[in-house]
């Protein structure tokens, strides 16, 4: 970190009860990162989950407020709310699509981005 160099993290806490997604959200903050990137089978957030609604359509940013008041399931709960209260965005990415983590360190607009707006 010290080198300004790109640092990915892996792992959980291993507490029961805490899911990977707060885990993530709690090495960010304390590691004073610019972003979380949450990697899923979807390439953003959508209005429905679109594996099952094919009508869904997809936010490119969406706010925290927005989230909650549509109550859409981007992470759990206590991860979303550590995010938010910390102002620390995220990107809702495909982690599927071969180069899209590259596209997204190199700046390229991939995924939904969620911030506080």
């Amino acid at each position: 970190l010290e080198k300004g160099r790109v640092v990915i993290f892996g792992a959980g806490t291993g507490n029961p009860y805490f899911t990977t997604d707060t885990a993530a959200v709690l090495r960010a903050i304390e590691t004073q990162a610019d972003v979380i990137l949450k990697g899923t089978r979807v390439d953003g957030i959508y209005t429905a989950d679109p594996e099952k609604d094919p009508t869904a359509e997809k936010f490119e940013t969406i706010s925290y407020q927005e989230v909650y008041d549509k109550n859409l399931k981007v992470m759990d709960m206590t991860a979303f709310t550590l995010s938010e209260e910390n102002n620390l965005p995220i990107i809702v990415f495909d982690m599927n699509t071969a180069g899209n983590l590259k596209k997204l360190i190199l700046g390229d607009n991939v995924g939904t981005l969620v911030t506080n707006k």
